[in-house]
């Protein structure tokens, strides 16, 4: 039996698998690094519980906040729901003027004096926002954009039940900012523990109606609803430690925090579109 030809087919496999193996193996390691970087883009270890919790809070906001969001802005006119917003507004400035002040942002904590001291008397305790009719708008901080803005990182991505999308930085700050908050303490004072519940449930009702037909395209037009959210917190967050205009920000996914202005039609599209990783929205793109 005539064995060379047999070694020649051997040695020409070899030849030329070695080469194809190489490529299946360095594409191998390049699929996985693509999934490291893909993880740590997201920075969302716990995605199979967070997705959990996200289906209950999507069953409890279908089921219970939408129909009360709805009631809530069929019963109450636009000037009386307007009212009620500017009034917990209000509430928040010494937070805001104190984190505005951790900053280092002397300029804003100066205008958040002036707009707390303005709406608190001539706007009849908050209930009327003359300050942002007089050209000082109301803007979003909290002790979580403080940490950001001080480079702590913000950790991994969280959904906490009902509240929503955060993050171990930006949940612990609010858990401070709750226990610090002047209002609160004054309430627990007078042993009106409610108090502060009734604040944040009527604060998430007004919210959410706010934001029923936003959330709703966003929903409708994502092939992955979780992740788009998901994508939109952290883009949101990381605007408002830049100190982008508020207008301009991508719309707000969650229901920790108090509302904030009205967002823009081209935000709200290209936030929506569907993704499987995360979609950059660019605040600077959006027209002011």
């Amino acid at each position: 039996m005539n064995i060379r030809p047999l070694r020649l087919a051997f040695l020409e496999l070899f030849v030329f698998s070695v080469p194809i193996l190489s490529g299946c193996a360095a594409r191998q390691e390049t699929d996985q690094q693509q999934v490291s970087t893909y993880e740590e883009e997201f920075n969302d270890p716990f995605e199979e519980t967070n997705r959990k919790i996200f289906n209950f809070n999507q069953l409890v906001d279908r089921n219970v906040l939408v129909p009360v969001a709805k009631t809530y802005r069929t019963a109450l006119p636009d000037p009386v729901r307007d009212s009620f917003r500017d009034f917990l507004n209000n509430l928040r400035e010494p937070l805001v003027f104190v984190n505005d002040s951790l900053q280092g942002q002397f300029d804003r904590a100066a205008k958040t004096v002036g707009r707390f001291v303005v709406n608190s008397t001539v706007g009849i305790g908050g209930l009327v926002d003359v300050a942002g009719r007089w050209g000082i708008p109301y803007h979003e901080e909290d002790l979580g954009l403080t940490l950001g803005a001080w480079g702590v990182p913000e950790g991994p991505y969280i959904v906490v039940p009902v509240l929503g999308p955060s993050s171990p930085r930006d949940l612990g700050g609010q858990v401070v900012e709750g226990f610090g908050d002047p209002f609160n303490r004054l309430a627990g004072n007078y042993n009106l523990i409610w108090v502060p519940f009734l604040r944040g449930a009527v604060s998430g009702i007004d919210q959410r109606s706010r934001f029923i037909e936003t959330l709703a395209d966003i929903e409708r037009t994502s092939l992955d609803y979780y992740a788009t959210i998901r994508s939109l917190y952290r883009q949101r967050r990381a605007a408002l430690i830049r100190h982008e205009r508020e207008e301009n920000l991508p719309p707000k996914p969650g229901f920790s925090y108090l509302d904030s202005p009205s967002v823009p039609a081209t935000a709200v599209n290209m936030a929506a579109r569907p993704a499987i990783v995360p979609q950059s929205v660019n605040v600077s793109e959006v027209p002011r």
